[in-house]
């Protein structure tokens, strides 16, 4: 190898090197190789959300209560657990004149729904997927009664209780959702749902959580 050419290798390994060492900085390669996924186990949990206490409006809000029949409810515990609770708040909420609606799962009837919080005197019901609002009427339901305020309890917590509230936050509804009324089949679904459901953008400002002991009246 001559003079010359010893120079122009020597020249182009120290560019290559220069252009290798410019191109990481800033960057270390561990860090570009992380994913959420490979980071999955590391990921700290956000503090939980406060539950708040809430008055309520009877003559401008409704209960909302999705799903609670034999073919979503008896596969999770923690829907079966939440159906004395339910029963509970329906009966109080009647009792104040709320309006209550009802959802069933696509290919369900009313007599699916558990008779613990069955409708009474033709309470409207809507059908359709996690999104009760999605090819119903439950949107036209709520204006003609002159809903503001709507208080969600269901199952799955991340399906129908999720979309649903989600959907009635972005229509400007104001959303309560007491936590031991969202079930799911494990306890981390109903933890994210929580969480998501009072971070989300243009959801989280019309979501309140809160527990049925803390729903309170005029």
């Amino acid at each position: 190898m001559n003079a010359r050419t010893l120079r122009r290798l020597v020249l182009f390994t120290g560019i290559l090197s220069l252009a290798v060492s410019l191109a990481g900085i800033g960057t270390p390669p561990a860090v570009l190789a992380q994913t959420i996924v490979d980071e999955w186990n590391a990921v700290k949990v956000p503090a939980a959300p406060e539950l708040k206490r809430v008055t309520i409006d009877p003559r401008a809000s409704a209960l909302l209560v999705l799903d609670i029949v034999k073919q979503t409810c008896p596969p999770r515990p923690r829907c079966v657990a939440s159906v004395p609770e339910i029963q509970r708040l329906m009966t109080q909420a009647r009792g104040k004149g709320l309006a209550v609606i009802y959802s069933l799962v696509p290919g369900g009837g009313i007599a699916d729904i558990f008779p613990e919080v069955a409708p009474q005197g033709g309470e409207p019901i809507v059908v359709s997927g996690p999104d009760k609002f999605f090819g119903t009427d439950l949107e036209k339901i709520l204006k003609d009664k002159g809903v503001q305020t709507v208080i969600v309890v269901g199952t799955a917590a991340n399906g129908a209780v999720f979309y649903t509230a989600s959907g009635a936050a972005l229509r400007g509804l104001k959303v309560i959702v007491p936590v031991e009324g969202m079930s799911a089949g494990d306890p981390y679904i109903e933890q994210y749902t929580a969480w998501h459901l009072v971070n989300a953008p243009r959801v989280g400002a019309q979501v309140t959580l809160t527990r049925m002991d803390m729903i309170q009246y005029p």
